[in-house]
């Protein structure tokens, strides 16, 4: 967690979820270690077998390591089209230039949120910080009606991510939708995710709405969770059961503080044809996109 003060303000509007109907754990996934860009080392948690289950999301990398050898390199420039990325920064920085013009750094805590749209290319270039580099980058699916729409890009420094703390002195960060009654940094109308980062102490529990539609996991990275009679170890995702009159979850700590991020939306129900970093409706679609790339027509 960045060390900047949470402001009272915020917490002061936090409305405890009402989850009179707990959604349980469906099953658990490890993720498998993988490399990309440039042999950066990582976890892909989220992948192309489960992004019907987990639609609209299409995959989920969990990378870190305290040894530069292991990502220095980074991502250099390559493509996107049809969908967003949301890059979530724990540990180091990370540099971000794109054919859009946009550049930034993503610094410890910060978010950076890309949509790709009708086409971009970018790199995602390491920045030396105490030689420890983690985080998380997961692809949120755009629906047909927006795939061609412009590319956008933003950095959020940690100070601008909503942050509260529940009376069991949980903490938590809101980059995407509403949570307790705080508004995060990113909404988004079609899909409406909810991405929270949340930090418990030991034994402590929190509880989240979820509207019955979404698909939902959580993925724990420090200590280890419980959801009803589950335990999910850390490096694991737990999937959450989708059953009728499902209204929230409810996660707990064990023996150890406990850091997990949750994550939810609301399923496209569209068809999903993915040719690497360009993810469409048709494979007509796809054929364009590669010749899109090939003859320098995004952006």
């Amino acid at each position: 967690m960045n060390q900047k003060a949470i402001d009272p303000a915020m917490s002061a509007n936090f409305i405890p979820s009402a989850v009179h109907c707990p959604r349980d754990v469906e099953r658990i996934v490890e993720g498998v270690a993988t490399s990309d860009g440039a042999g950066v080392r990582l976890t892909r948690v989220l992948h192309g077998a489960l992004q019907r289950r987990l639609d609209p999301f299409l995959m989920l990398d969990a990378f870190g390591s305290d040894d530069p050898d292991d990502y220095i390199a980074g991502f250099p420039e390559h493509p996107h089209r049809g969908f967003e990325t949301i890059t979530y920064m724990l540990a180091g920085r990370m540099r971000h230039r794109d054919s859009a013009g946009h550049e930034g750094l993503l610094e410890d805590g910060g978010v950076q949120w890309m949509t790709a749209g009708r086409g971009v290319i970018h790199s995602e270039i390491p920045q030396q910080k105490d030689g420890v580099l983690e985080g998380f980058q997961l692809w949120l699916n755009l629906p047909a009606a927006r795939k061609m729409s412009a590319p956008w890009y933003r950095d959020f420094p940690a100070s601008e991510i909503p942050e509260y703390v529940t009376p069991e002195n949980v903490v938590v960060r809101v980059i995407a939708g509403t949570s307790n009654g705080i508004t995060g940094a990113v909404t988004r109308e079609f899909t409406e995710p909810l991405y929270l980062d949340i930090h418990l102490p030991t034994r402590a529990t929190f509880a989240a709405a979820l509207p019955e539609s979404h698909n939902a996991f959580i993925y724990v990275y420090r200590g280890a969770a419980k959801i009803g009679d589950t335990k999910i170890a850390a490096q694991r995702m737990a999937i959450l059961r989708n059953a009728e009159g499902g209204d929230g979850v409810i996660v707990s700590a064990t023996q150890e503080e406990t850091r997990l991020i949750l994550v939810a939306g609301k399923p496209l129900n569209e068809p999903i044809v993915q040719y690497g970093p360009f993810v469409m409706n048709t494979r007509d679609e796809i054929e364009q996109a590669i010749r899109d790339y090939s003859s320098g027509n995004f952006v």
